[in-house]
């Protein structure tokens, strides 16, 4: 069994081994992932490590993505309440309805805090489901996994989009405004990357996504 580690001021990838089951293996590429993220350098950070899986790949980073936004949105909750925002929206030109085929088979009008809390249940859900994310040893991804991703990476946008539109000076308060924007840059990378939200749903942050990625031009 292989794994990640520093050697001469290089990053290690773990090669392909029968016997490192799969959540192992998605350790080892969340290891990877945190020492390139770690470097400074996001452009390398989102790449594809050479000789992985993308969906392996793809599957470490949806967690931890969900995680960071969910971390985000947990130290705005008590500015984002029923009565503060009574719609899910990112400013008065995008509103998001939620939909989920289960208990709201309809696209419905609900509150920002109700919205993002059936999002990220909705989120867990997929993570949880084995014959979406297999943690079993031999088990392939499912053939529209790809799919999957794309939609959860839309709707965790959207998260993005209502902090940056409806909270920012509450981020600015906290400080947090350094790690908001480092995060998303993250994922804005990762999207463009493997190409996982239509450009059209990037809409509402398109002047900030166009200012963070000339930044890294630079």
């Amino acid at each position: 069994m292989s794994f990640l580690g520093l050697s001469s001021g290089k990053t290690k990838v773990p090669k392909k081994s029968g016997n490192v089951s799969s959540l192992q293996k998605q350790y080892l590429l969340k290891e990877y992932a945190e020492q390139t993220l770690g470097s400074g350098n996001l452009r390398l950070a989102v790449h594809l490590p050479e000789g992985e899986d993308l969906n392996e790949w793809l599957a470490v980073n949806t967690v931890d993505f969900f995680n960071q936004i969910n971390m985000l949105y947990g130290t705005i909750t008590e500015f984002c309440t029923p009565q503060d925002c009574p719609v899910m929206n990112a400013g008065p030109k995008y509103e998001y309805h939620w939909k989920d085929d289960t208990q709201f088979k309809k696209p419905a009008r609900v509150s920002a805090p109700v919205y993002v809390d059936h999002l990220m249940s909705w989120v867990q859900s997929q993570l949880d489901n084995e014959t979406i994310f297999p943690s079993k040893i031999g088990v392939d991804f499912p053939p529209d996994f790809k799919t999957v991703i794309n939609d959860i990476f839309r709707r965790l946008f959207r998260v993005y989009a209502h902090i940056y539109s409806i909270h920012f000076s509450v981020i600015v308060s906290l400080g947090e405004e350094a790690h908001l924007n480092t995060s998303f840059k993250h994922f804005i990378l990762f999207v463009k990357e493997f190409n996982l939200i239509d450009p059209k749903e990037l809409a509402p942050l398109s002047d900030l996504i166009e200012s963070l990625v000339a930044q890294l031009k630079n």
